[in-house]
């Protein structure tokens, strides 16, 4: 099973994140599940939002705590909430116009500890969408990082969520974010 956290805040779509995950999962004949965890319910609010995604029925029903995948919408939240419960082998993806040793530095992460990726989603959002909501961009980076999911059945998962313009303009993010999601060397 793999399980994915992803941190953001209200108004990025970070539900909307995890719910195209689990989607495009179940699209490709695996379990998933998706929900979300958030206190005050307000724009700018620290949300978080969970995916699980199994070959097997999931069974589990908590929030995820060690995490084999971490999706950061929002970089300012970069810090201990991220970096609690990561595993040696967590993917981190963190929407940065930072590389990704600058994150492992700004995380605490030794060296070889986690794998991070970085992507400027809020650039590639501003430049689509003209607003910076980062969801499909990170979970375009996190099929990239993981594989988890195939890139031909998020995008049809997207043109199912979303529908006319917003549908072309969420698949453009996710193949952009895609590409350009770099891993630490």
């Amino acid at each position: 099973m793999i399980e994915v956290r992803l941190h953001g805040r209200g108004g990025q779509g970070v539900w909307t994140a995890a719910n195209l995950l689990a989607m495009t999962a179940i699209k490709e004949g695996k379990h998933a599940q998706s929900f979300p965890f958030f206190g005050p319910e307000r724009m700018g609010a620290p949300v978080v939002a969970f995916a699980r995604i199994s070959e097997e029925p999931i069974r589990i029903h908590s929030m995820i705590y060690r995490p084999d995948v971490v999706g950061v919408l929002d970089p300012r939240l970069l810090g201990p909430i991220v970096r609690e419960g990561l595993k040696e082998r967590t993917v981190i993806v963190v929407d940065t116009r930072e590389g990704p040793e600058a994150v492992r530095e700004r995380l605490g992460l030794e060296p070889g500890f986690g794998e991070v990726w970085t992507l400027d989603a809020t650039g590639m959002a501003m430049e689509v969408f003209g607003r910076a909501i980062t969801n499909t961009a990170i979970v375009g980076a996190i099929a990239k990082a993981t594989g988890v999911v195939k890139l031909d059945s998020l995008l049809e998962v997207v043109k199912e969520r979303f529908r006319g313009k917003a549908a072309e303009m969420n698949v453009e993010i996710v193949r952009k974010a895609y590409e350009a999601v770099e891993k630490e060397r």
